[in-house]
């Protein structure tokens, strides 16, 4: 009698075959014209990076009148994906040869700059003393490649399942020595890691660009450069940008620890009141805190050379406006400066959408309702949009100019000190947001554990 055992083991591996293709087997990807635009965009724990290109992804899709599916994938993973046709396109990626691919024309230009604990090296051939890691496939590993053409004796190690975000956090800590991240990247970590210090510019930047598999469709690549180019046009990548890194860099390392730790130990004891004045006019209230804080630094008693005082800095005017006797009461001062910017962001046209009508209302807050209708004018001659901060904010510093302010209905003003308030609140109130989410879920990052918050989480 035949042994079983070949026609049994033909079995086995038959079965094992098939159990590979079923687990292994990815869906086809649909035609876009179908109604669905798949895209790789940056992982969850580069937040803005993630949040910008989904935005960016969005208003492709809406052009293409397609619904959005985005696949949030490592750096190193992205690319390799693309190829294998998981996706339509990747977001955020710089041209390289490693893979069959062509890409866009860039929509943005980053510096890459190499940051070390301590002191970073002021020139690329002394980094040669130094341990630099890199996230594998990331476009600070291209820009190296491209540096080390001119510099032999550059290198470097790369590690996969990482972000420059987490990178620049081991650098902050001293987990590690150096890295490589882009200017945004760098400019936002500061913010929350003050002892990162200065930074050797490679100088070889990377221009962002939509990267497409090689045989990819045609029409969707045409597609998308006219896209960029019409987004370039209207002024709505400059505004997109603005909202996710416009108020990088407003603070230096040392402002950036003294917010920090004052939210640990004067900003509990004002916090209900913040709270309060949210619930009593819709506006958060980390924002209003941010503003207390950018005014009077949560001191009840500030008075400046003007006279403007107490925790929301009101003039008298203001303050009889509001009916608040004592200034320098800090529960008054919070609600009555809580109101006072709801009563500014409601005179502001409803076709602005709300986020602009916040800013804009925080620049009045400074210069006055007035001078924020000057400069808005002022934008709509230079043929720029009047209702959206990121250009009305190119005007204001103009109004301390005579042959500009001469022309307007107010007169001269402080218009790039508004700006500047709006822009450094807006990046206090988004500290302040990333702390209480690290707090609530007790992942503040070490080098903070140890140091001015670590008894947040205490």
């Amino acid at each position: 009698m035949r042994s079983l055992l070949p026609l049994q083991l033909a079995v086995v591996l038959a079965l094992c075959a098939w159990l590979w293709m079923k687990t292994t087997a990815v869906d086809p990807l649909p035609d876009w014209r179908q109604g669905e635009l798949v895209v790789i965009v940056p992982p969850p724990d580069m937040e803005t990076e993630n949040a910008f290109d989904t935005e960016l992804a969005g208003l492709f899709a809406q052009q293409l009148q397609v619904k959005l599916k985005t696949v949030p994938l490592a750096i190193d993973q992205a690319l390799p994906a693309l190829a294998a046709h998981k996706a339509h396109l990747a977001t955020g990626m710089r041209s390289t040869t490693d893979y069959p691919l062509h890409f866009s024309k860039s929509y943005q230009s980053l510096d890459e700059l190499v940051i070390c604990h301590g002191a970073t090296p002021d020139d690329i051939d002394n980094l040669a003393r130094h341990t630099l890691v890199v996230a594998a496939g990331s476009p600070q590993e291209t820009a190296l490649r491209e540096v080390r053409r001119d510099h032999d004796r550059l290198s470097w190690s790369s590690r996969r399942d990482t972000s420059p975000v987490e990178l620049l956090e081991e650098v902050a800590d001293g987990k590690l020595d150096c890295t490589v991240a882009n200017e945004e990247q760098l400019a936002t970590a500061r913010n929350f890691y003050p002892e990162l210090g200065s930074a050797l510019d490679l100088d070889s930047p990377t221009d962002l660009s939509l990267a497409f598999a090689r045989d990819s469709d045609p029409q969707l690549f045409d597609e998308a450069q006219l896209f960029l180019t019409h987004i370039k046009q209207d002024g709505t990548l400059r505004h997109l940008i603005d909202r996710y890194y416009g108020y990088n860099e407003r603070l230096d390392s040392i402002n950036a620890e003294a917010f920090i730790t004052q939210t640990r130990t004067l900003l509990p004891h004002y916090r209900h009141w913040f709270e309060e004045a949210a619930d009593l006019t819709g506006i958060d209230w980390k924002l209003l805190a941010a503003l207390s804080y950018q005014e009077s630094h949560w001191d009840p008693n500030a008075t400046s050379y003007t006279n403007v005082r107490g925790m929301m800095m009101l003039t008298e005017e203001t303050a009889d406006r509001m009916n608040v006797e004592d200034r320098l009461d800090p529960h008054g001062s919070i609600l009555a400066g809580a109101r006072y910017l709801q009563l500014l962001k409601e005179q502001l046209p409803l076709r602005i959408n709300d986020e602009d009508r916040l800013w804009m209302a925080l620049a009045a807050y400074n210069q006055g309702m007035g001078h924020l209708e000057d400069a808005r004018i002022l934008a709509s001659e230079s043929g720029l949009n009047p209702d959206i901060w990121a250009d009305v904010k190119r005007m204001m510093p103009l109004l301390s100019r005579p042959s500009f302010y001469k022309k307007t209905k107010h007169g001269r003003a402080r218009g790039g000190e508004a700006v500047i308030l709006v822009e450094t609140v807006r990046l206090y109130s988004d500290m302040l947001k990333r702390l209480e989410a690290q707090k609530s879920l007790y992942q503040l990052p070490p080098v903070l554990k140890r140091s001015f918050v670590g008894s947040l989480i205490k």
